[in-house]
């Protein structure tokens, strides 16, 4: 029987001195880590707070003299926020949709419908992995400025994000192989009482999955709401433009504070959805890791 090795010993630990001293460092450790992805949170937050001239004050205030929340509220109204917001939750949730259905639909057609050429396919599906999206920004452009057969275009139209979200080549993957690993017994006793292909994905696969698809809706939300070039190219019309575009669009006359201000508010939403299904997010990544 093999022990379990481990930067300190048990024997150590075991003594007073060095439980004492493994302690201290791991929370010294923990508080470091902390302070250095907390503090950049703190002083966005804060920065929003302080006088234009106590913003670019050399050296730099932890704490503001006086505390200004007007801030935060000329952002939301000079900036449009609201509009912005709504724009940009419009797109994700579009986008979002649009690739948890069509790339949950590919992922069980190659794990378990087994398709002729299904490995070829999936093989030049991961080869656009090593593609460079830059590479991809103009022929994506070109396609939606004039959609094939129908030529017509799709710019400043929510669907220019919603099309393109739906080849997401790593989530198909990431899909596909938890499929791989779901058991094949409850499938076939599916299947047995007489399922069919289409009803055992919705009533059987679906359900089992929800770890993996809370991974995947979250990718798909952030990618869309961080994304900046592509809504830049699409969007010509400001008040159709998400908020990553908008505040650098609008930042132009605006003040330090204001600016700041907004791009607080910008990043509340993300930061409240990892906070609320940080552990959806933690299941569908541990999920499958281990079998029986």
């Amino acid at each position: 029987m093999s022990g379990t090795r481990t930067l300190i010993s048990p024997a150590t630990l075991a003594r007073p001195r060095g439980r004492a001293l493994y302690w201290t460092v791991f929370t010294a450790v923990v508080l470091l880590f902390a302070l250095a992805f907390l503090f950049p949170v703190y002083w966005m937050v804060t920065g929003a707070l302080k006088s234009p001239d106590e913003v670019a004050r050399t050296p730099p205030t932890l704490v503001p003299e006086q505390w200004h929340t007007g801030g935060y509220t000329d952002a939301w109204d000079l900036m449009q926020l609201p509009r912005h917001l709504l724009n940009t939750l419009v797109q994700a949730a579009g986008a979002w949709a649009f690739q948890l259905v069509f790339c949950t639909a590919a992922a069980y057609a190659l794990s378990k419908l087994k398709p002729a050429f299904g490995k070829v396919v999936l093989g030049g599906i991961l080869a656009t992995l090593m593609v460079p999206a830059q590479a991809l920004v103009v022929p994506k452009y070109l396609t939606v400025a004039d959609l094939p057969f129908l030529h017509t275009s799709l710019l400043n139209d929510p669907l220019a994000i919603w099309l393109p979200a739906v080849a997401n080549a790593f989530n198909l993957y990431l899909l596909k192989r938890f499929f791989d690993q779901l058991p094949r017994d409850v499938l076939e006793a599916a299947e047995i009482d007489g399922a069919g292909k289409l009803r055992i994905l919705w009533s059987v696969v679906l359900p089992m999955s929800r770890p993996v698809l809370g991974v995947v809706s979250i990718f798909a939300l952030v990618a869309v709401w961080q994304d900046f070039l592509w809504p830049l190219m699409v969007f010509s019309d400001t008040g159709k433009q998400p908020i990553s575009v908008a505040l650098v669009q609008l930042s132009q006359n605006i003040q330090l504070t204001v600016l700041i201000a907004a791009m607080v508010i910008a990043s509340i939403p993300m930061v409240a959805l990892f906070l609320v299904f940080q552990r959806h997010i933690i299941a569908g990544i541990t999920a499958g890791s281990t079998k029986g």
